[in-house]
């Protein structure tokens, strides 16, 4: 029990909130920076110790600042737990303070050492106040400790970092810190006057927002400058992907790409396109970004040295995966080639572990398959090729597996059946349309877009 408020005057009350009003405001803004800094720790993907630490060492000294204010402790006259809660915190603020400055690489070894000996002598005082009350002893012992710590932090910090601003910008708010916090330890037993330290902490939090800010700025730009250069690169992998597929009055060819990131790893190629015959090419480097872009545009050139191979679907894929291999830095290509002859009326297909060419013909869908191994991945790797008759309104899919692979929301493939009827279900459109409406259809399916989306439309019309 404790009895409030006794005997004071209003004049009293109010005397004494303006002498802690300064400390009451600095208690609740560093509180408040703390709960900031927990917070942006909770949204990284992987959770920051120095965030954290820091946001603990924040929030204890915010609250210290409250605790100890004058005008709480009239208020808690009488009680027996303030006074031991009010002196307790004394000793643990020093501890996440520690951990922060260890986590932020701002103790060398013996300083870590002589904090965790430290860490430890506080804490046994923090548990001996809060079980049987405050001793003035107590607090020489926690003065002494923290003499002692703040010269092991700073000694050491005078050499190094000579060339990191951030470092030198931190270490003068530290060591302003230091200083008024030292003035307040030393003097404490002698000195009646205002304590200074928490100025001392505006001046640490100061610098740290300084160079927090500065390093924000500095990775806007940096953003900003790998933006440009990614739309470069964007455009750059646009420029090797074919135009629209020449005008033929045997075949009506459609294209949609659309990549998961501003660069991707899918490809296509029109590797013959003439009034009598038609090759498509289509592929899909492993990975996603920068790396399997620039693994695509390698794709390309291997594909380019292999058109005089254009009407031997198993010969293309022989030639481009000796002209990749041991030259992807491990990245594999999966692809599929097409060869369609108006003249003979028959089509030539060939695969390197890529996924089943889809052929629509008189209301049915039917898989054309004839796979060997991923292209760039093994030497020795060979490719058939599948020979069958084209006939007049046939329809061939060409795709790559993120078609197939989008997952909604309880995580179900689009999948080759779901495909294989849509597909009958632009029977009566023209390809452009066709290639839209899948495209548009398995984006409607997918929670997100994880993989690059390419399709291939191509209409035999008949024999010019």
């Amino acid at each position: 029990m404790y009895a409030p408020w006794p005997e004071l005057t209003a004049e009293q009350v109010l005397r004494t909130f303006r002498n802690d009003a300064p400390y009451l405001f600095l208690g609740a803004a560093f509180v408040a920076v703390g709960l900031i800094a927990a917070a942006f720790s909770l949204i990284r993907r992987k959770p920051d110790a120095v965030l954290n630490y820091f946001a603990l060492f924040s929030v204890f000294y915010g609250l210290r600042l409250w605790i100890q204010a004058t005008l709480l402790g009239l208020a808690m006259q009488g009680s027996v737990f303030y006074p031991r809660l009010a002196s307790g915190i004394n000793y643990i603020v020093p501890i996440p303070a520690f951990l922060f400055f260890n986590a932020a690489g701002l103790l060398h070894r013996q300083g870590k050492i002589v904090g965790y000996v430290l860490g430890i002598i506080l804490g046994t005082l923090a548990v001996m106040t809060f079980a049987f009350g405050p001793s003035p002893k107590y607090l020489l012992i926690n003065n002494a400790v923290v003499i002692v710590a703040l010269l092991a932090m700073v000694v050491p910090s005078f050499g190094g970092g000579a060339g990191n601003r951030d470092f030198q910008m931190i270490r003068r708010g530290l060591l302003i810190f230091v200083a008024f916090a030292l003035f307040d330890n030393v003097s404490g037993p002698f000195w009646r006057g205002p304590r200074i330290e928490p100025y001392g902490f505006v001046a640490f939090l100061a610098a740290l927002g300084y160079v927090a800010a500065r390093q924000t700025l500095e990775r806007e730009q940096q953003l900003n400058d790998i933006r440009k250069e990614l739309e470069v690169a964007r455009r750059i992998q646009l420029s090797i992907l074919p135009g629209k597929f020449p005008d033929s009055a045997s075949f009506r060819v459609a294209a949609r790409y659309v990549p998961m990131t501003s660069v991707a790893g899918d490809f296509y190629d029109f590797i013959v396109a003439d009034e009598r015959q038609a090759g498509l090419l289509i592929a899909d480097v492993s990975g996603h970004g920068v790396p399997a872009a620039l693994i695509a545009s390698m794709v390309k050139l291997a594909a380019n040295a292999q058109r005089a191979s254009a009407a031997d679907p198993s010969g293309l894929l022989s030639g481009m995966n000796a002209a990749l291999f041991g030259n992807t830095q491990n990245q594999f290509v999966t692809a599929a080639y097409v060869h369609l002859d108006s003249e003979a009326g028959e089509l030539r297909y060939s695969a390197a572990g890529h996924p089943p060419m889809l052929l629509l013909r008189e209301g049915e869908v039917r898989q054309v398959e004839e796979n060997g191994l991923m292209l760039a991945a093994f030497d020795f790797a060979t490719y058939s090729t599948a020979a069958q008759r084209l006939e007049a309104g046939d329809r061939l899919l060409l795709y790559t597996d993120g078609i197939v692979e989008a997952a909604n929301r309880s995580g179900e493939f689009f999948g080759q059946e779901a495909l294989g009827a849509l597909l009958c279900q632009t029977s009566g459109v023209a390809p452009t349309d066709a290639a839209d409406r899948i495209i548009s259809a398995v984006e409607q399916w997918a929670v997100s877009q994880d993989d690059d989306l390419t399709v291939l439309v191509c209409d035999y019309v008949g024999a010019a």
